[in-house]
């Protein structure tokens, strides 16, 4: 299995001269690759509407790639290149010829999603050039890298790299045993310098096609975005939300107000910029370890399957459609109010947490799976009846059973149906919601049993 650990790098002052170099190079070597590819566009076209006998075009070229710009490399190197808007001078041979190849692939994929998309068929936008704070990281790999362990309580990792020597990384977890290393990512962020190194290590358990799937071997989860509830499990637990960015949001406000009123390439108005980009960084960071701290609590469970929600997050935070009147005037569309919705919906990034859900769960041996939610939410779990037709139908009063169905638990359980392959099918005839082939009764008293052992679902204590 392959996957990245992140460390604290502790440049010297002479290695971030070099570092910020390197990536002043990479930076311009990305945006001028981008600056040919678009050129090579607009050069080799001829509009529609023009007529074939006056439209020129030059001689043609052909198509540049990963290949032939990579080419251009070994004769950049012979001299100083030269900025043209700033004339800077830049000597691309300081930089390691890996990386500068790294780069050119970077470009290479981003032109590759922007025409025929990614491996799910979902193109990306145009590529647009670089900023110095957009672009932030680079790529080692090859021969030269090695890691040395200090001898100061394993406090320190040294990772030996070309042309820039010793890297000294501050090592707050130890590296699992076995595990080789593939790649070094260098990343400049807010508060400096850090360093992913790229491991495949061959003995973690990855292999799922002996896992039993039953019952008791399967999870369930809902996603809930209700009061302080973040997720509801078929167990009956309720697991608490964060909220990092509604408890960060006055603080940054108010840096971003100061942040505005000061004039632009003014030193204050850097200052605060820095400061801001922390405090976006501490929300980032405070939601990924949640993510990471919630993700396990799950798998600790011992479950063999998880099966989560196939969410339409884009579509979620998405915002209205505007209305008009016969007059062209603009009607009320609801969007104040979904805007908070909005909000919270990216707060919660549900997406990136069952992304580690599932790399977590490999990492234990066990498997993430996602299942389709229609009508799981309301579809009562242990009798083919809809009751939860509202969202403000928070729970609901058997009185032939005598037992109280919470609605989060009550829609984890059926996702746990889905997975398994019990959950009714549903037909809609002349707008309405009919229940086809049913097998409720197969899993009704194991759902019964579940729900009569909770007394009310409470939140845990938050970590």
């Amino acid at each position: 299995m392959k996957y990245t650990y992140q460390y604290k790098a502790l440049p010297t002052t002479e290695q971030k001269l070099e570092l910020n170099l390197w990536l002043r190079t990479c930076q311009y070597w990305y945006n001028r690759q981008i600056g040919d590819r678009f050129d090579w566009w607009e050069r080799n076209r001829c509009y529609i509407n023009a007529c074939p006998l006056i439209c020129h075009l030059p001689q043609l070229r052909d198509h540049p790639n990963y290949y032939s710009q990579k080419k251009y490399l070994p004769e950049i190197k012979t001299d100083l290149v030269t900025v043209g808007w700033s004339s800077e001078l830049l000597d691309f041979s300081r930089v390691l010829a890996n990386t500068l190849q790294e780069v050119c692939k970077r470009v290479d994929k981003a032109f590759e999603r922007f025409v025929a998309g990614d491996s799910n068929g979902k193109r990306s936008g145009k590529p647009r050039f670089k900023s110095a704070e957009r672009f932030r990281s680079m790529v080692f790999e090859g021969a030269g890298l090695e890691l040395h362990s200090c001898s100061l309580g394993g406090k320190y990792l040294f990772i030996k790299m070309p042309k820039l020597g010793l890297l000294k990384v501050r090592m707050h977890r130890d590296l699992p045993d076995g595990a080789i290393l593939k790649q070094v990512q260098l990343i400049k962020k807010a508060d400096g310098w850090y360093v992913n190194l790229r491991l495949d290590d061959p003995t973690v358990p990855i292999d799922s096609n002996g896992i039993d799937l039953s019952w008791d071997s399967a999870l369930g989860m809902d996603a809930v975005l209700h009061e302080d509830a973040y997720l509801a499990t078929s167990d009956g637990e309720k697991l608490p939300s964060l909220k990092s960015f509604r408890k960060s949001a006055k603080r940054l406000a108010k840096v971003s107000h100061r942040k505005a009123a000061k004039k632009k390439g003014s030193r204050s108005r850097r200052k605060l910029a820095h400061r801001e980009a922390r405090e976006h960084q501490r929300i980032a960071r405070a939601r990924r370890d949640c993510a990471f701290k919630t993700a396990h609590k799950v798998v600790r469970t011992g479950k063999a399957v998880f099966f989560y929600e196939n969410l339409n997050l884009k579509g979620l935070s998405k915002r209205n459609g505007a209305k008009q009147d016969e007059q062209g005037r603009y009607l009320p569309n609801g969007q104040a109010a979904k805007s908070g919705l909005n909000k919270s919906w990216n707060d919660a990034a549900f997406g990136q947490f069952f992304t580690i859900l599932e790399y977590i769960a490999a990492k234990a041996g066990a498997v993430a799976i996602e299942v389709n939610p229609a009508y799981t939410s309301q579809l009562l779990s242990y009798r083919d009846e809809f009751i939860f037709t509202d969202c403000t139908i928070r729970e609901y009063w058997d009185e032939v059973e005598n037992l109280w169905v919470d609605r989060d638990i009550n829609a984890a359980i059926n996702i746990k149906r889905v997975g398994l392959g019990e959950f009714p099918t549903i037909n809609r005839r002349r707008g309405k919601v009919v229940v086809g082939h049913s097998t409720t009764d197969s899993t009704s008293k194991e759902v019964l049993s579940t729900l009569r052992s909770l007394e009310k679902p409470t939140l845990y204590a938050k970590h």
